[in-house]
């Protein structure tokens, strides 16, 4: 399973439905931002994507964690944000 990875520019209904469609074929997902406005395109997208899997009958629960990723040689700090069946 690849991590779902945002940026400040990412269309968050194009995210959610990434979120909804992982979580339905695999039962996880995982989503990653680097920023201020990258966190917060993901939490909009975690929010509609709530909505997308509540219509089929899925609830979910989301839980945040600081990770570092190596990007061109350098540690950055990132958010993860695991999305499971609840």
């Amino acid at each position: 399973m690849d991590v779902i990875k945002v940026k400040a520019n990412s269309r968050t209904a194009a995210v959610a439905g990434a979120i909804a469609g992982v979580v339905r074929e695999h039962h996880r997902a995982e989503v990653q931002a680097i920023g201020a406005g990258a966190v917060n395109q993901s939490v909009k997208a975690l929010v509609l994507a709530t909505g997308y899997l509540a219509e089929d009958g899925i609830t979910i629960v989301s839980v945040p964690e600081f990770v570092d990723v190596e990007i061109d040689g350098k540690v950055r700090t990132a958010i993860k944000i695991v999305v499971e069946p609840r």
